[in-house]
């Protein structure tokens, strides 16, 4: 039986390494097959997944065998988290590992959303020399929001001081005293002020029931007519048929997104849209930040595996279940 379970594309030096330690079982279309994961969770002590596997209670339940789970990302909200801790098993993730290249492919959406370079771009492609077309918009003394002032909301406010903006923030779970709030001058708002003082909202939350709908029509009643909303965090914080209203309505002037509530998405009207720009989902996506997270997952379910502290848990009790596993090569 396999000692780890990769059910998502997931590949590099380290995890060559790993699979000359271990047996490694490499699946990569495997999160696509509910059914099949369920059969494959219950022969392996670990699972290593990005965010498409869907790690629930039935798979944990599933997973008899299982001592850790390591996400290879920054967010856990495809795991459940807490089932696994009462269960015993420890979840990994990789907290840091990626947070520059987050926030430097969330400057590069601003700059392309504010001043039209995309549009310009397939314009001039097509032939065209439009110049009064595409006016756009400085950052220089404009104001970000930043929606969720961690790590990575952190990286982009010090990036965007840099282009001359003031720095706005909302985070229920920080306080005036908050020295990095101070290292950025930021002034810490509430949501509704933040999104009606901001040129330009950034966010940077995870995906949980609190997070949820956080920007909905009512919400964006709150923004400028002349502010964009830049998402690199998780999709299913806007209610998209709204955030197509407030765009068609002229509420707010663009938005950026590199997440999207369902993903990969169906084309709806989003996706036509001039004043809109998608990705799919690759802010993470540089090859320095995925060795990075691929060596701190692979790192950490080795350790595991032989009865050491994981180095990045989100899981917090003593003593994992089951006894180290055997290196198997």
């Amino acid at each position: 039986m396999p000692d780890i379970l990769i059910s998502e594309n997931i590949s590099g030096a380290a995890v060559d390494e790993l699979c000359a330690r271990f047996e490694v079982l490499r699946l990569p279309e495997l999160w696509k097959d509910p059914a099949g994961l369920l059969t494959q969770v219950a022969k392996t002590r670990a699972m290593i997944v990005r965010n498409q596997t869907g790690v629930t209670r039935e798979v944990l339940q599933a997973g008899t065998r299982l001592i850790v789970v390591a996400r290879a990302g920054v967010g856990v909200d495809n795991i459940d988290v807490g089932h696994a801790s009462a269960a015993g098993i420890v979840v990994t993730y990789t907290p840091d590992q990626n947070s520059i290249s987050a926030a430097e492919f969330t400057m590069g959406m601003m700059l392309a959303l504010v001043r039209k370079i995309p549009v310009a771009v397939a314009d001039t492609g097509r032939g065209g020399w439009n110049r009064h077309q595409f006016v756009g918009m400085e950052l220089y003394g404009k104001a970000l929001g930043i929606i969720g002032a961690g790590k990575i909301g952190f990286l982009t406010a010090k990036r965007a001081q840099a282009f001359g903006m003031k720095i706005l923030a909302y985070d229920p779970f920080l306080g005036n005293d908050n020295f990095l709030l101070r290292e950025l001058n930021a002034e810490l708002l509430d949501l509704n002020e933040l999104l009606a003082r901001a040129d330009v909202v950034s966010c940077h939350v995870p995906g949980t029931p609190q997070t949820s709908g956080l920007l909905n029509r009512q919400r964006f009643a709150h923004m400028k007519p002349t502010a964009f909303l830049v998402n690199t965090s998780r999709g299913e914080i806007i209610v998209e048929s709204d955030l197509v209203d407030a765009l068609k309505s002229g509420k707010i002037a663009g938005a950026a997104l590199d997440v999207r509530a369902s993903e990969p998405p169906n084309v709806q009207e989003l996706e036509r849209m001039p004043n809109v720009i998608l990705t799919p989902h690759i802010a993470a996506f540089t090859n320095e930040a995925q060795d990075r997270v691929v060596q701190a997952v692979c790192d950490d379910v080795a350790r595991v595996l032989e009865g050491k502290a994981a180095r990045y848990p989100a899981t917090k009790f003593g003593t994992p279940r089951g006894a180290p596993a055997k290196i198997a090569k």
